[in-house]
């Protein structure tokens, strides 16, 4: 029997607002290939995770964070690099900015944000929150991945297999028997309890970690000016950020193909090395 190559170290995947973990399994895979742990949670309210006993309090960025903590301690994680994608990002950001939760701060060695940003665009706000607010229901699964394939079509290329599998790691059924999104439709209420919940410049300008920005070429949620803003703050200004722009994505990269997965494996790689080695 081989042996067992030692762990690397441990990749945190966080999903979007209205996702799953499962978003993230082709990077999972990946990362896992090459030697990496690779934790990719169902935030609370999402997927196979329970919904909020106290939906105002408990969907929000600073609970989040919280969540965040509290698995690092318990799976004794004393150091991640993370990928966010949207609010997976937004959570990333905070938590390594040590904020909420100041042992975070040390912890978090490097942040890819996977079309997120400090600031967001508000009519592509407008827009998330009109599908996610008010999931539709389906009579048959296949109806449910045609609402699907059309609500993530700026995620970019995926198979017709990577779409199936999406829609069944995204499927819950109702007590009438028809399909609907796996989440908790409360989720929104982030929006108005905690209307600037995303502006969140201070925590982005006080990281002092390696960033990678990759932003859909065709986002409307993170602006080009807003990029262009993260590269003269904080990380961008002590030039800690790499910033890619993604063709043939909007909000947002599916990072399932090639190219994104060997752009975010090569951006932790590099962090992960030690600074002497760097400067090398």
């Amino acid at each position: 029997m081989a042996a067992r190559r030692p762990v690397r170290g441990t990749v945190v995947a966080w999903h979007g607002l209205a996702r799953t973990g499962r978003d993230m399994d082709e990077l999972a895979a990946h990362l896992s290939a090459r030697g990496w742990r690779v934790l990719c949670p169902d935030m609370v309210g999402r997927g196979l995770s329970q919904w909020a006993e106290h939906p105002k309090d408990e969907y929000c960025l600073a609970f989040y964070a919280r969540i965040a903590r509290e698995l690092l301690v318990q799976l004794g994680i004393e150091h991640c690099h993370w990928v966010g994608t949207s609010m997976g990002g937004a959570i990333g950001t905070v938590a390594a900015s040590g904020y909420f939760e100041p042992e975070l701060k040390k912890r978090i060695r490097s942040l890819t944000l996977n079309d997120n940003a400090p600031q967001l665009a508000q009519p592509a706000i407008e827009r998330i929150k009109a599908y996610a607010g008010q999931p539709p229901a389906f009579d048959r699964v296949t109806e449910l991945e045609a609402f699907l394939r059309t609500a993530y079509k700026p995620y970019g290329f995926l198979t017709d297999a990577q779409w199936r599998r999406l829609t069944e790691t995204s499927t819950r059924r109702l007590p009438d028997g028809r399909v609907t999104p796996h989440y908790d439709p409360a989720i929104v209420g982030q929006f108005i309890h905690y209307p600037d919940d995303y502006l969140i410049w201070h925590h982005y300008d006080a990281l002092d970690i390696p960033v990678l920005l990759l932003r859909g070429v065709d986002s409307d949620l993170v602006l080009k000016d807003t990029a262009e803003q993260m590269s003269t703050r904080g990380p961008g200004a002590r030039g800690q950020l790499q910033w890619v722009e993604v063709p043939g994505c909007g909000h947002a990269p599916a990072l399932n193909v090639a190219e994104q997965l060997k752009l975010v494996t090569d951006f932790i790689e590099r962090a992960h090395q030690p600074a002497a080695a760097v400067a090398a």
